[in-house]
């Protein structure tokens, strides 16, 4: 039941990095949300199986630090290949 709260976190979470990071409208807005409550959802239940307690902080660090830290990796990787490819088809059609 406790992962439900680390995902529902996780989500909000990567809400507030789709906002943080610039260029939004290069993206789609469920990108990063989506990637945090994927990692959230591995990470929570790698560490569960690796014997970690609901109630251990831990388990949260891993759960939510990884979901942010990949989300924002993940999200400005993704994005600046979508600027730079955006530019060269741009230059490509000679806009």
């Amino acid at each position: 039941m406790y992962i439900l709260l680390a995902l529902i976190a996780a989500c909000a979470l990567g809400i507030a990095v789709h906002y943080l990071i610039p260029h939004r409208d290069r993206r789609g807005v469920a990108l990063a949300p989506a990637i945090a409550t994927a990692v959230a959802a591995a990470a929570y239940a790698l560490g569960q199986w690796a014997g970690l307690k609901e109630s251990s902080v831990w388990l949260w660090l891993i759960a939510l630090g990884g979901a942010v830290a990949l989300s924002v990796a993940m999200t400005l990787v993704l994005t600046q290949v979508r600027v730079r490819r955006d530019a060269e088809h741009r230059a490509a059609l000679g806009i």
